[in-house]
């Protein structure tokens, strides 16, 4: 069935609904619910993107430096063998152009492109109690009802306001790293400066430093950084993965981060320090996650074991930069290791050491204001032509509360999120029916290989889609109770672990106002997928399921 309009007969007076379903955003998650809904299931679909094609957060974040940190080969769909057998990866781990292209050439093979409406931004979603359908209303003005909404928004698509004073009166230029111009931009022989160095600031400083006259970092918190391990494709680890892709992606999906690491040992501290160091070496000169994830199992719980490797990640950033107070200022001292989202760098370090990058610690000499030539510190105006905003986003519950979602009794969800998200699974919301999440608040989403995440989510929405038409109902909803369980459950095992300690956007902590609470299980995926199984296979226990009220009518 193509994703026109749908002309259902309803018992009743005889209306329209336009779509049995609409998915918001055209990036991994709305690519492949498309695909699923339309082709494999048989239902007409409509999916929304502000953006001029597909790509979701490949499409904005096209800064310099700007690529995935998980390899190539993982961070990729499972759901078509075919496709996994035909394309090919250039590099280990694949740069913003050819993750686009990637996508860009999953659109063209399931012919996608024709149900999304590009260029075209969700400003309202209004649940109708009388017809039981979800009214969307998009910029234009124009407004499209469907039985069932689901949101592949991302959890990385709204970028976080500037905070500083006087950006609008500057005038040189000003780049948002989160919503970077589609033309190539020129650096040379300019003076740049960047302020923020999380992992966008990481990979854009490493190669605007190249081209630059001079490049002046504007850094608050500084971030433990390793070694990416990037290169060309290996051509024999691909052949071996392509032929084994199912145990491959079975393993990634049974590992706590989506990724088929095998080596990890129970404990930091149970080991010898020389056992310790041959541990930390090997999985640093390995690249990639590993020295997070695939180490020692105790990082993230225990605060002695953390201290072992984030004290092993000073000692080697200390080795790499020259000027000791230089490398001090870029050590963290005052949060564990893993609390904020590890970065992945190249040669990041030896950027300081460069004659023409200079690095400001705002927190000992803190932005004032943005000025008309540059940047006004406490103890110095520094004179830029070019400013970077590389300062993150309004991370996980951002782009839901940027639609203007109101669900049954006119809950507004920003007035139900108004201490922190609470949802049943990280993938839907008590008071707002058929309205799914992709890789919503409290899922393990962001810690979760992102390609397999969506899949799973994608599919937990799709199957109870398939089981309430094959059993003559209309409505899903999250029960209160079940949704207060989750949330409970959620944040009692972040408190188990050292993320609370740090004041990172996996914490809301880096918008101003936003609650102060966990946006991500830290159960691991495995536990996650088994607790959503469990759901399923208990016939959609947690949620009210029932036929519609009325029959549909549209006014």
């Amino acid at each position: 069935m193509s994703g026109s309009k749908k002309n259902s007969t309803m018992t009743g007076t005889e209306k329209m609904i336009d779509f049995d379903v609409i998915v918001i955003g055209a990036g991994f998650a709305g690519l492949y619910a498309l695909h699923k809904l339309r082709d494999r299931m048989g239902l007409s679909v409509r999916a929304f993107d502000a953006a001029s094609d597909v790509g979701g957060t490949w499409y904005w974040n096209r800064y310099p430096g700007a690529r995935c940190d998980i390899e190539s080969i993982h961070y990729s769909y499972s759901f078509s063998e075919e496709l996994q057998q035909e394309w090919e990866w250039s590099e280990k781990f694949a740069a913003q152009p050819e993750i686009l292209r990637y996508l860009s050439h999953v659109a063209d093979r399931f012919n996608l492109r024709g149900d999304i409406q590009f260029n075209t931004r969700v400003t309202s979603m209004l649940w109708d109690e009388e017809h039981s359908l979800w009214r969307v209303g998009t910029e234009d003005g124009s407004v499209t009802t469907a039985r069932f909404v689901i949101s592949g928004a991302g959890n990385l698509s709204v970028p976080k306001k500037p905070e500083f004073p006087g950006v609008e009166g500057f005038k040189g230029e000003v780049y948002l790293t989160g919503n970077w111009p589609h033309e190539p931009v020129d650096f040379s022989g300019k003076r740049v400066g960047i302020i923020g160095t999380g992992s966008t600031g990481i990979q854009a400083i490493t190669e605007i430093a190249k081209e630059a006259a001079h490049l002046t970092v504007f850094q608050r918190t500084p971030n433990y950084a390793t070694p990416i391990g990037n290169g060309p494709a290996d051509a024999a680890e691909t052949k071996e993965a392509k032929a084994n892709y199912p145990a491959v992606r079975a393993a990634s999906r049974n590992h706590f981060v989506g990724v088929p690491y095998s080596d990890v040992q129970p404990s930091a501290l149970a080991v010898s320090a020389e056992e310790r160091r041959r541990v930390f070496d090997d999985r640093w000169n390995r690249g990639g996650f590993r020295l997070f994830i695939d180490s020692f199992q105790d990082i993230l719980v225990d605060k002695k074991a953390n201290d072992t490797v984030a004290e092993y990640i000073r000692e080697r950033i200390r080795e790499r930069v020259k000027d000791p107070e230089v490398a001090e200022l870029l050590a963290p001292k005052d949060y564990p290791y893993a609390t904020k989202r590890p970065p992945l760098e190249t040669n990041y370090y030896e950027t300081f050491n460069r004659e023409n990058v200079t690095l400001v610690d705002v927190r000992k000499s803190s932005i004032q204001t943005v000025t008309a030539t540059g940047l006004r510190t406490a103890d110095r105006d520094i004179e830029l032509d070019v400013l970077i905003l590389a300062t993150g986003f309004d991370a996980m519950t951002g782009p839901l509360l940027a639609m203007g979602i109101v669900g049954r009794g006119g809950l507004r969800l920003e007035d139900k999120w108004v201490d922190g998200p609470r949802t049943y699974l990280g993938t839907t919301i008590s008071g707002f029916p058929n309205f799914f999440l992709v890789t919503g608040p409290q899922s393990p989403s962001v810690l979760y290989n992102m390609p397999l995440a969506i899949e799973d989510h994608v599919d937990f929405a799709t199957d109870a889609i398939a089981y309430l038409r094959e059993n003559g109902l209309d409505i899903l909803e999250a029960e209160p109770e079940a949704e207060q369980q989750w949330v409970t459950h959620t944040n009692d095992v972040a408190q188990a672990t050292l993320m609370p300690e740090a004041d990172s956007w996996y914490m809301g902590a880096n918008i101003p106002g936003k609650p102060r609470v966990c946006m991500i299980y830290l159960g691991g995926a495995p536990a996650y997928r088994a607790k959503c199984a469990e759901v399923v296979d208990n016939g959609y226990q947690g949620f009210r399921l029932e036929p519609m009220k009325v029959p549909a009518e549209i006014s």
